[in-house]
């Protein structure tokens, strides 16, 4: 499947999602280690990271669901993709969530602002994934000839295998 949204005929959003998928995720390590050294300086800069992961992740949202409406209904694809985007959409409702408290004070993370990054940075993992999934192993973004069905890489089936292979293959023997 082609993307709608290209730049120099590559998919945009594979492109935008690495800024705000580090920027979340070196904020969340930063404030850890900055609770833990007592380091005031590094929690700061974590929060400006959560705050400009929030701000990038809503624009590599919207190429994103560009994306997403071009893939057909009724594919594994477009689960996957659906998956993941609400995934990346909690990931960044959560990173807000976290960051909007010390906005005041930045250098203080409170307990639980660090339990919702935390939880962020849980979501981002398994949603990266699911976009993984999506490139990889579906081929969505990538290639025109993408095969939007294929089982998913954790059952040890080959893409080539589908639904519809079997009637493929009974046609095929005809």
């Amino acid at each position: 499947m082609e993307p709608p949204a290209k730049l120099l005929g590559h998919s945009l959003h594979h492109h935008l999602v690495a800024f705000p998928l580090g920027l979340i995720v070196t904020a969340v390590v930063s404030d850890l280690i900055a609770v833990q050294r007592d380091w005031p300086d590094l929690a700061r800069a974590a929060a400006y990271m959560l705050a400009a992961g929030v701000i990038l992740g809503g624009v590599a949202a919207l190429t994103g669901l560009l994306d997403w409406a071009a893939i057909p209904s009724g594919t594994r694809a477009r689960r996957v993709s659906t998956l993941h985007g609400g995934g990346m959409l909690l990931t960044i409702g959560l990173s807000a969530g976290a960051w909007l408290p010390r906005r005041d004070d930045p250098a203080n993370p409170s307990t639980v602002a660090l339990a919702i990054e935390i939880a962020a940075l849980l979501v981002v993992l398994i949603s990266a994934w699911l976009g993984n999934e999506l490139v990889v192993r579906l081929g969505v973004g990538v290639d025109r000839g993408a095969h939007l069905d294929a089982p998913s890489s954790l059952s040890g089936r080959p893409t080539s295998e589908s639904e519809t292979l079997p009637a493929l293959r009974r046609r095929s023997v005809r």
